[in-house]
């Protein structure tokens, strides 16, 4: 297993209170906007040190410590929304890669990056506060149907990690389900039961995930 790919951005985010606004009359809470971590940074069990989650039922914890994302996504934002001017951390990704996306990663799939050691356990589902974040009407349900969600790490080993650090494929254990099929499973309609059957008796997909499918199945 020799592809590998590469970090181009690291990016973490304190939770933060955002006002009412005229579109959004509610104010909300969200760690979403992240901030250049610079060359270099440390990572734990549970994430990048410094990153921060709103919403812990949600978000965060062991099977979602990290979230990675296709530099490649990046020209199709902008071409769609010249306005907005979107840059690397711009859909709240810790990791800002190249040569991976929901196409090419499996769940399961463990990679090398740095010191580190991590294993893909989920597709990421966006929320309403990407629409909120760019105040773009239903981004989250596009984001969704263009399957260009990027995609959750939960972390094998602690270490340090740096911009320009390859992501090398260490172990590739079901090649059949990729990020992209996953999604495909999740938001099928109508659904095929077996599909879930299959995809939620995968060991390394999120707990959560497993629930939900287990839960469509009976």
């Amino acid at each position: 297993m020799t592809r590998s790919g590469q970090v181009l951005s690291l990016q973490s985010g304190r939770s933060r209170l955002f006002p009412a606004t005229r579109e959004f009359p509610k104010s909300w809470t969200s760690a979403i906007i992240k901030s250049d971590l610079g060359s270099t940074a440390k990572l734990g069990l549970c994430g990048l040190e410094g990153d921060e989650q709103a919403d812990g039922l949600h978000h965060g914890g062991r099977d979602k410590a990290v979230l990675a994302y296709a530099a490649s996504h990046y020209e199709f934002w902008n071409a769609r929304y010249p306005a907005k001017h979107f840059a690397a951390g711009g859909f709240g990704e810790n990791l800002t890669v190249s040569g991976w996306d929901e196409e090419s990663c499996c769940v399961g799939d463990q990679f090398e990056i740095g010191s580190c050691l991590f294993e893909v356990s989920q597709p990421r589902q966006p929320c309403w506060k990407l629409d909120r974040r760019w105040e773009i009407e239903r981004l989250s349900q596009v984001v969704q149907l263009e399957r260009r969600t990027g995609w959750y790490l939960r972390v094998l080993r602690t270490g340090t990690i740096k911009v320009g650090d390859a992501v090398i494929l260490q172990d590739r254990p079901h090649p059949s389900f990729t990020i992209a099929r996953a999604l495909d499973i999740l938001y099928a309609n109508p659904r095929h039961p077996l599909d879930d059957q299959l995809l939620a008796e995968l060991p390394q997909l999120s707990e959560a995930w497993r629930t939900q499918l287990r839960t469509r199945c009976e």
